[in-house]
């Protein structure tokens, strides 16, 4: 790096100030050797230390969700087999192919999407994708209105998806319609992108259990083109309520003993025939979202607030929330 002595420094010299030239010679050294240090190779050691490192924090995060027990049990999995799968071929053993599509199924909120992204960056760390990003489409993404417009707008996806996982949320849509809906166009697409280019996508196709069941079934070929399905499971209310106290801690909320009651309450889950439509985690969330307003509405009523006020929900905030 070459170094041209600033104006400043200049003037001092000639003006018999040597230490402005000692200052700059200093800073000019620190330079030198901060750029050498970002220059010097980093061993093979050190990059499979910091992959390692990056693979646990993934993990944690993993772990710090609440239940999905079996899901949970099932990443590890395959991060397991990916990593032997490297292993071996390094000693130039037969290594078996790396088909990763997978199919979702559970109601909203079981943690489809988070499970998702967290897969994304788990595959990233492996070098099985490029970019690990997650990019969430849904039917009206993919399906054009007339003829040739289907093709050009789940292409236009996939390019966007490339290097990532593309997760397309009731995927069963697409195939409602019949014979002529242009839903069977776009998996067409799909399919095919999948061969094309199998080292640059994964491919999740999400919803809920029965519906998807269905769809693969009135599809024969692609139930083979996903060897993964995860189910995901209603949260019980125990669980529930441990997702809430979570997301209470994040925003920096508390529930005294009356609130978490008021919660269970109304954490009771619906009747059989009505449960599909229950929210999960999505329910606790915009419960505790409309509590929040409604502890502010309270608080403005008083004209003094203490910390304690400010980060306590009450039973009257979650007994307002319908």
């Amino acid at each position: 790096m070459k170094y041209i002595y600033p104006q400043e420094v200049i003037t001092a010299i000639a003006a018999g100030d040597i230490s402005a030239l000692d200052g700059f010679r200093q800073m000019r050294d620190m330079d030198q050797r901060m750029d050498a240090a970002m220059r010097k190779p980093v061993s093979s050691k050190q990059k499979a230390e910091d992959s390692s490192k990056k693979m646990e924090e993934i993990l944690r995060e993993l772990d710090a969700l609440i239940g999905l027990t079996e899901v949970k049990k099932l990443v590890r999995e395959i991060y397991a087999f990916l990593e032997i799968q490297k292993r071996r071929e390094k000693e130039h053993l037969i290594t078996e192919p790396l088909v990763l599509h997978m199919i979702f199924k559970g109601n909203p909120g079981t943690g489809k999407t988070t499970v998702a992204r967290i897969l994304g960056k788990v595959f990233c760390e492996m070098g099985v994708l490029s970019r690990g990003h997650l990019l969430e489409v849904e039917r009206a993404d993919l399906v054009g209105e007339y003829i040739g417009h289907t093709a050009q707008k789940t292409r236009e996806q996939l390019k966007k998806a490339y290097g990532g996982i593309l997760f397309i949320d009731e995927a069963y849509s697409l195939a409602r319609g019949g014979e002529k809906d242009f839903g069977k166009e776009s998996i067409d697409v799909l399919v095919k992108a999948m061969e094309d280019h199998k080292n640059e996508l994964i491919l999740i196709l999400a919803g809920y259990r029965d519906e998807m069941d269905g769809f693969l079934q009135a599809n024969p070929g692609l139930h083979s083109r996903f060897p993964i399905h995860i189910n995901f499971l209603d949260y019980t209310q125990e669980e529930l309520l441990a997702i809430s106290e979570q997301m209470c801690n994040k925003r920096q909320y508390r529930f005294t003993k009356e609130a978490k009651l008021a919660l269970l309450r109304l954490l009771i889950r619906p009747s059989s025939e009505n449960v599909e439509h229950f929210g999960n985690a999505r329910t606790v969330r915009n419960i505790i979202e409309r509590a929040i307003r409604r502890q502010a509405v309270r608080l403005m009523a008083k004209q003094v607030t203490t910390r304690e006020d400010l980060v306590t929900l009450e039973a009257e905030d979650l007994l307002e929330v319908k």
